[in-house]
């Protein structure tokens, strides 16, 4: 049973070692260790993904003992496994600013069973996407102050108390902390961008690829990892094309309101069918997950 661990808090010595000691003793298969150690920062933060024994026990009785050991070290861990739970579709938390579209479609989608997943929550640092979770019978949560700063840590809590499987940026136009991508790090952080990838990033790739004269724009869908610009993350791309003189208004409204909502539904459909996976920080076929 493949199990990511990952592990936050105050840098200091010997954090890695009773989570590593533990889960090797029990015979788990070490497949990813990733530390970050910065002493700017004073921030300890680490992955470990691996191949649970069954027989050594039930992936919450793991996590107990996760639990107990950042107790003593003051670290904020976090056991996951997609296998824990097969029989139920993941669980997804919507995180939205201004446009309505990304997690409309979303919503349908699971609503037509095109994709096989379970809302579990809608978050926004911005009021504008209330409406729709209200209109599917979910729990809505502003947590923007006046000028749409977000509480991070109240984000986390929302997360952990919705028991959520992924965290999905549906044109949530806010930096993730290197701490919270970290806690939710291994592919659980999934992120629309209203552009092409590497070519146009930043807030306004519309605007960055018409000065260009181009004529294909497109969206990616792709995971967050802590780095900002690692590179390797794509899980899918999609384009449209214009014709010479296409007014820029008009591709930003083709984009906004059906290029990228399909976009990430299909992203989507790829990571909760398991198709593909983060190892390493590059998205890998899932088939292939055990040579990495």
């Amino acid at each position: 049973m493949q199990v990511v661990i990952t592990a936050v808090g105050p840098d200091n010595r010997g954090l890695a070692d009773p989570i590593v000691h533990h889960v090797a003793t029990a015979g788990a298969n070490l497949a990813e260790i990733q530390m970050y150690d910065h002493d700017a920062e004073r921030l300890f933060a680490m992955l470990l993904r691996l191949d649970w024994p069954a027989e050594r026990g039930p992936v919450a009785a793991l996590r107990a003992r996760m639990d107990e050991i950042g107790r003593e070290k003051g670290l904020s861990i976090r056991t996951w496994s997609r296998d824990e739970h097969a029989a139920r579709p993941p669980r997804l938390a919507l995180c939205t600013t201004y446009r309505a579209e990304p997690p409309l479609a979303v919503l349908r989608a699971i609503r037509d069973r095109r994709l096989r997943a379970t809302p579990a929550v809608v978050i926004g640092n911005r009021p504008n996407c209330r409406a729709v979770a209200e209109a599917f019978g979910l729990d809505w949560h502003h947590v923007g102050d006046a000028q749409g700063n977000p509480d991070n840590e109240k984000m986390v809590e929302l997360f952990d108390r919705y028991e959520v499987d992924y965290v999905v940026l549906a044109r949530y136009m806010r930096l993730i902390p290197p701490s919270t991508c970290w806690k939710y790090s291994g592919g659980r952080i999934i992120n629309l961008h209203h552009g092409l990838l590497p070519a146009f990033p930043g807030p306004q790739p519309y605007q960055d690829a018409y000065s260009r004269r181009m004529l294909t724009y497109g969206a990616t869908v792709h995971f967050i990892v802590p780095e900002l610009d690692a590179g390797g993350q794509i899980i899918h791309q999609d384009t449209f094309t214009v014709g010479p003189g296409t007014p820029l208004a008009e591709i930003v409204r083709v984009g906004t309101t059906d290029h990228e909502p399909c976009c990430l539904v299909e992203g989507l459909r790829r990571v909760v069918e398991r198709e593909v996976e983060l190892h390493f920080h590059r998205v890998v076929p899932a088939a292939r997950k055990s040579a990495s």
